[in-house]
């Protein structure tokens, strides 16, 4: 028995002195983890009277049972001063990396707002502003930071962004400062990715460090604004400018969808297939420089956000978009969204579901490339996207007149998504703007 005993002590002993054994985490990493997300622009100034982080908060349980997943922040440090545009000065005119802008509330705020969110299993990615610096940033103390004319003056990046300063990246100091700034978010508030600000500006040398050193705290996801292919060697998604400007042309009558399915298809070839590809038909420059959705695509804006989810890529939804925003939002003054009637947010959710529960229509790689079907009409673009057992059928008149088709494939017969009304090679006309959507075996 005392034996025994000493056996059993000896067992117990071990146990408890014994390594803890973890769980395998089989948590999916980035870009499989986005693979069906959807991405929402997040305009704190404007989204509420307040302008703050927990007025915003009070929305995340809508935004959650839209379906959104990822909230994209615009840039919420203090606002430069010196050379400031308006009364409230531009987000991305930066006068402390590190620090909250207090009109949004508090960095407790704010990090209470990531822990709700993620709460909620919806991710927050920052707007970060790498290129440039406010004239009243700290780094200002070393003017080698910054790019600097023939006479020594340090200058702005383009003439017209006149309130803020262009940052040197042949500078190493800056650039290790730069990291640690973007660190400094990670680690203190947790956040979930980068959304970066005219990325292309920035050598993609420092991109890449960037990437590689911020991964060591966390998988993050990477957006970069800017559409080339050799971004994805630091980010996961770039900006599809093409494509939308595809749209803006089309609607305008210059082009016809002929030319969307020419672009696609090059498109296709210029980016490989694992690139994620960020579609929108409104963002924050967009609205406010450029012109609401009403502005730019008339009745067809449903149309063309129809497109923006079904072609390949992740949708962006910006601010007041499902309420109908139908103003150009100031960018430099307080002007907040009216969310008195969320007129289209069935309409949003039900996109995301369309998405969510069809594989053929996810991100990247882990979703199918459109194939183009032939319509008899340059007005009117119909495509299928097939993964495995799923497909999904789209077909849209992208005019502001009724269309005559000829679909001689007769194997593409389906109910439509949103109405459950019968379509197959019979059907020879569409409305000006409308679109059929068609699925088989849903996820």
């Amino acid at each position: 028995m005392k034996i025994n005993n000493l056996v059993f002590l000896i067992f117990l002993f071990c146990c408890l002195c014994a390594p803890e054994q973890k769980t395998p985490d089989t948590k999916l990493q980035f870009p499989e983890r986005a693979k069906d997300m959807v991405i929402y622009e997040v305009n704190v100034r404007q989204y509420t009277p307040e302008g703050t982080f927990n007025a915003f908060a009070q929305h995340l349980p809508r935004l959650q049972k839209m379906g959104v997943d990822i909230l994209w922040i615009m840039p919420i440090q203090p606002i430069g001063v010196e050379k400031r545009k308006g009364g409230l000065g531009s987000y991305y005119s930066i006068k402390d990396y590190v620090a909250v802008n207090p009109e949004h509330g508090s960095l407790d705020d704010f990090k209470a707002l990531v822990t709700r969110a993620h709460d909620l299993d919806m991710l927050i990615i920052l707007d970060w502003v790498a290129n440039h610096t406010a004239w009243d940033h700290p780094w200002m103390e070393n003017e080698s930071y910054y790019t600097k004319d023939s006479m020594g003056n340090v200058i702005p990046p383009v003439p017209d962004w006149s309130d803020v300063a262009d940052l040197n990246y042949d500078n190493q100091e800056m650039q290790n400062e730069m990291i640690e700034s973007m660190r400094f978010w990670v680690r203190e508030a947790d956040i979930d990715g980068f959304r970066c600000d005219v990325a292309g500006s920035v050598p993609m040398e420092f991109w890449d460090r960037a990437a590689d050193s911020l991964a060591r705290d966390k998988d993050l996801f990477m957006l970069a604004e800017w559409d080339d292919p050799k971004m994805h060697s630091a980010f996961h998604m770039t900006y599809a400018w093409g494509m939308h400007h595809q749209m803006n042309t089309i609607a305008k009558g210059e082009k016809n969808a002929d030319s969307l399915v020419a672009f696609t298809n090059n498109d296709h070839k210029k980016f490989d297939e694992s690139a994620f590809r960020m579609n929108f038909t409104t963002n924050h420059d967009e609205n406010s420089w450029n012109g609401t959705v009403f502005e730019r695509f008339g009745d067809g804006h449903k149309a063309y956000a129809v497109l923006a989810f079904t072609i390949q890529g992740m949708p962006l939804i910006y601010s007041g978009q499902e309420a109908g925003l139908d103003r150009r939002l100031a960018f430099f003054e307080k002007d907040e969204i009216e969310w008195s009637d969320i007129k289209f947010e069935k309409f949003y959710t039900q996109l995301i579901d369309l998405k969510k529960k069809n594989e053929a229509l996810f991100n990247g790689a882990f979703g199918a490339r459109a194939k183009f079907i032939p319509t008899g009409n340059s007005n009117v673009i119909a495509y299928q996207r097939s993964r495995g057992d799923n497909e999904v059928t789209v077909i849209i008149n992208l005019s502001n007149d009724s269309q005559s088709i000829a679909i001689e494939d007769q194997s593409i017969t389906f109910d439509d998504y949103f109405t459950e009304q019968r379509f197959d090679s019979s059907v020879t006309s569409l409305e000006p703007f409308q679109y059929y959507i068609g699925t088989k075996t849903s996820l």
